[in-house]
């Protein structure tokens, strides 16, 4: 129990047809891409920011000292 096979994948594609249709499924596909992109850009944030952070914190100690 836990492991899905290739027939199991094969039978919830085809309920997911049944509901929802193919002219929806890349709208879906789109949405659900787009949404897993987000979730993983809010965890990494802006490119380049913890860098840029580092250094301020470096630059600020340094000039404290």
């Amino acid at each position: 129990m836990g492991k899905i096979g290739w027939t199991e994948l094969l039978v919830i594609l085809i309920i997911v047809l049944i509901i929802f249709g193919g002219r929806r499924l890349p709208e879906i596909g789109s949405g659900l891409g787009q949404a897993i992109r987000n979730f993983r850009s809010s965890f990494k944030g802006p490119e380049g920011s913890d860098e840029s952070s580092q250094k301020a914190g470096e630059q600020t100690k340094k000039s404290e000292q």
